[in-house]
């Protein structure tokens, strides 16, 4: 059962306060890039279903990340998303200033409210720098996600950490507890340091140090060094305009770089990554720090197609409020789910058909790949060898692929990648093959749930082990739609051979194992599975083909969930 916790166990009075750089709720609020703002998302929907007493503070993004536009050449195009918040938030009269390189900027938040299954709402306060009296350039702050220079990033870390915590203040929020959702909230640490001053024999003593520690939890998401910020010395001193003690600038020195994850892990009483594997990877790269995991999860009613739903509501009523339930799902009639994925699958394929004309069918084979476009996620590993490819095709049956994502619009390599899929797509549809491959720009959370849902199996192919979790697996999973992926992550957790999925390459536990990440073997892998074992289940073994669709429901969606998450981070860390 989802566990409600309003005033028994979590004093009403005392509030967590979850930050996080992108939060995304809908794709109506555009406010996310990808993963790490669509797990925020989907964690703070579940806390409003538990009655949980959690605020989120985020940036506003009135421009969002970017809408998508590929060119005929297949480049990525950006352009600003037109969304109206005054639609779907509203904006607050309190204001509160931090000072970024001398200036006094002014912040103000706009209240959005989540509405659990049961009623019980739970704000998120997006922030928001673009108000009379700031100047133009700091009116821009919170326009971009992710977007400007080190500097622009830098204040918005001071917006965001520092201007949020003096916001719930100015709310009158009793917060107990500070999540930080990476590292980008890390200055909320120097704000609650600065409360705790008094007289002292050295700097360090004048804090407080262990009651700052004590209320902050800190989650890591990224084995990539790319992933963590970094700053200048001198960019970080005249930014923050000397407002951080010396004595935390050292701790969280490397390189003449000023680390915003060594400020969360040397100030963070409860330290998680977000997978089993990333957990111990996190160890090693930061050795010294009790690191534990929480695996992610996903927002069940978010992301259950509207047939499968109905499918879940007849045969296991009651799974909204327990998920944990949807082991029951072996007892569904194979028809019956065959029924259910089906209509899912002609959402997506009437979808394609619309946008590109290939004339995608719902009876053959459809393989899903969407992501961030980013070179570590490889995500021209299944097109690696086209003509061992085209001869599967042959010799099992047809094959149809989807493409999406977006490329950060400074990451040329991801955006390569992205031109080189897209030019073999026009190539392979142009010839009388048995393949179709098609790429539907603007990746969002509406298109995302269309492709889980519909596909008939998910690929991922990320460099190991740089994968932290990963979570459209466990969308597809909750859809029925098995894995194919690297063995890496959560799908480390969630594989069971030819049950919930199949894996790519060796195990990290088999002798010998190293982490070479050959794109020969691992392509090879991939394309025997393909031909001697996926597609030949698909077309010719409908019956085993429905019992794995049913094990990834019972054995992976049912765990793989933002309830489960949220009673963890109760349990380990909200409590201590």
């Amino acid at each position: 059962m989802i566990q409600s916790f309003s005033g028994d166990t979590l004093h009403a009075k005392e509030t967590i306060a979850y930050f996080s750089m992108e939060i995304g709720i809908s794709h109506n609020i555009p406010t996310y890039s990808g993963g790490l703002g669509i797990l925020a998302g989907d964690l703070m929907k579940s806390f409003a279903d538990m009655k949980l007493p959690v605020v989120g503070v985020t940036l506003l993004s009135e421009e969002g990340f970017f809408s998508q536009k590929i060119d005929e050449e297949g480049n990525q195009k950006e352009f600003s998303v037109k969304w109206n918040p005054h639609d779907f938030m509203v904006q607050l009269p309190n204001t509160v200033t931090v000072s970024i390189s001398g200036r006094e900027v002014k912040v103000t938040a706009w209240k959005h409210m989540i509405r659990g299954v049961s009623g019980f709402n739970t704000p998120v306060f997006f922030l928001d720098t673009n108000i009379e009296g700031n100047s133009p350039y700091d009116r821009t702050l919170t326009t971009h996600l992710y977007g400007g220079d080190r500097e622009y990033r830098l204040c918005q870390e001071i917006v965001l950490g520092i201007g949020g915590v003096r916001m719930l203040e100015s709310l009158g929020y009793n917060i107990s507890k500070y999540h930080m959702n990476e590292g980008h909230a890390a200055l909320l640490i120097v704000e609650l340091l600065k409360k705790t001053y008094h007289d002292g024999l050295t700097e360090q003593k004048c804090y407080d140090l262990e009651s700052v520690k004590g209320k902050c939890i800190f989650t890591t998401h990224t084995p990539v060094a790319a992933g963590h910020d970094r700053f200048d010395v001198e960019l970080f001193r005249r930014v923050t305009n000397n407002y951080v003690p010396d004595y935390l600038l050292k701790e969280a020195l490397h390189d003449n770089m000023i680390n915003m994850t060594s400020f969360a892990l040397n100030h963070s009483k409860y330290i998680n990554g977000v997978a089993k594997r990333h957990g111990e990877i996190s160890k090693e790269m930061f050795p010294g720090y009790t690191i534990e995991y929480v695996t992610n999860g996903i927002h069940p009613p978010s992301w259950i197609s509207p047939s499968m739903k109905i499918l879940f509501d007849k045969y296991i009523p009651g799974w909204l409020s327990d998920p944990y339930s949807l082991r029951y799902a072996l007892a569904i009639p194979k028809e019956d789910i065959m029924a259910a994925h089906m209509e899912a699958k002609k959402v997506i394929i009437d979808e394609v058909n619309s946008r590109t004309g290939l004339g995608f069918h719902p009876g053959r084979f459809t393989l899903g790949y969407a992501r961030r476009f980013t070179e570590y996620k490889r995500p021209d590993l299944v097109l690696f060898n086209i003509e061992w490819l085209k001869a599967i095709a042959e010799r099992v049956g047809d094959i149809q692929i989807i493409f999406a994502g977006k490329s950060h619009s400074q990451d040329t390599k991801g955006k390569d990648l992205m031109k080189k899929i897209i030019q073999s797509a026009k190539s392979l549809n142009s010839q009388d093959c048995k393949i179709r491959i098609a790429f539907l720009e603007n990746y969002d959370m509406s298109l995302a749930k269309k492709l889980v849902s519909g596909c008939d199996a998910w690929l991922n192919t990320p460099q190991r082990p740089f994968e932290a979790s990963g979570t459209s697996g466990m969308k597809a999973a909750l859809n029925g739609v098995p894995q194919i992926s690297t063995l890496d992550g959560w799908w480390l957790e969630g594989h069971i051979e030819n049950i919930t999925g199949w894996s790519i390459g060796p195990h990290p536990q088999d002798p010998g194992f190293q982490y070479d990440n050959s794109m020969d073997d691992e392509a090879a892998d991939l394309y025997t599975k393909l031909e001697k074992v996926i597609i030949p289940t698909y077309y010719g073994e409908s019956d085993r083909w429905c019992e794995i669709m049913k094990h990834c429901i019972a054995i992976n969606a049912s765990f793989f969930n933002t309830y489960r998450m949220a009673e963890q981070y109760v349990s380990n860390a909200y409590m201590e």
